[in-house]
């Protein structure tokens, strides 16, 4: 029985709990965070919780009651446990602001469903047919606080991403009020050129991926400059490279922008940096468990 997890309670996911008076149904009023399990451990997790910090204060949402960093990782180990996941997948973090009311709410407490899916691939894994996108900007996105954090309300992203369907492609780019591009709709965005990542900064109104961050350290980390900065069409035209990257699928590379066409040599090199990590830290922490059970033993 596939279960979910409803303020810390755990229940078969096949029942509907929420009715049509839920906040978020009715006004997008939450957050959510999307989280990698990566043998059967959540991914990042410290960087998901500080995001969701921030924007439940953002949204004047109280954090739920006891659900600390700590409380979420147990809570998402058990929903793992038992959803039978040992391996890959993901975990979608949904917070709303509980009570009635319309637009002025009764309440401020926030409540929260935890639910867990099992994926076929365990570590990243680089698209093999690169992605082919356009720039969709018949809404821009606004610059204002809400911009860096995964609101309940994705309006504005599903239009971009059927406006990407009917024009037959795989992904559409987000330009701002100044026509900056910011990201495509549901990951950020990197270019390459000469060896240097550019991607585009916060104050851009672009999304703060925790993947985002990641890789930006990693780069660093490895000698690899990084730069956030504005992106404008002609930056696309003159780069060797383009990528998305997101929390669940890690790094997705672009093959073509109109009639530019792109490599993926150095987004090849970042996967397989990020899941040599990935592997380092699962040494260093099966070693530290040993340590720990021969000290207990």
């Amino acid at each position: 029985m596939a279960c979910i997890c409803l303020n810390g309670e755990f229940l078969d996911a096949s029942i509907p709990y929420l009715d049509s008076t839920n906040r978020s149904f009715r006004f997008g009023d939450g957050l959510f965070e999307s989280i990698r399990l990566v043998n059967g451990k959540a991914f990042n997790l410290e960087n998901h919780y500080k995001r969701i910090v921030e924007g439940l204060k953002v949204l004047k949402i109280q954090m739920p009651l006891s659900l600390t960093l700590d409380k979420l990782n147990e809570l998402i180990e058990m929903l793992v446990e038992s959803n039978g996941i040992s391996l890959g997948g993901k975990i979608r973090l949904s917070i709303y602001r509980s009570g009635a009311g319309t637009y002025m709410p009764s309440l401020m407490m926030g409540h929260y469903l935890i639910e867990a899916e099992e994926m076929a691939s365990n570590y990243f894994k680089l698209n093999e047919t690169g992605l082919n996108v356009d720039i969709y900007d018949d809404v821009k996105k606004p610059i204002n606080a809400l911009a860096p954090y995964k609101t309940a309300n994705a309006l504005f992203y599903i239009m971009a991403g059927v406006n990407a369907r009917e024009n037959g492609l795989d992904d559409a780019l987000i330009v701002n009020d100044n026509h900056a591009i910011i990201e495509a709709t549901a990951s950020n965005i990197f270019i390459v050129s000469n060896g240097v990542l550019y991607t585009p900064a916060i104050e851009d109104g672009c999304v703060g991926g925790t993947f985002r961050m990641h890789l930006i350290n990693l780069a660093i980390s490895q000698n690899i400059k990084v730069y956030e900065c504005s992106l404008a069409p002609q930056n696309l035209f003159a780069a060797e490279e383009i990528f998305l990257t997101n929390a669940i699928q890690g790094i997705q590379w672009v093959s073509s922008y109109k009639t530019k066409r792109y490599y993926c040599d150095i987004a090849k090199k970042l996967v397989d940096m990020v899941n040599a990590r990935i592997d380092i830290e699962r040494e260093d922490q099966d070693e530290i468990n040993s340590i720990q059970d021969f000290q207990e033993s």
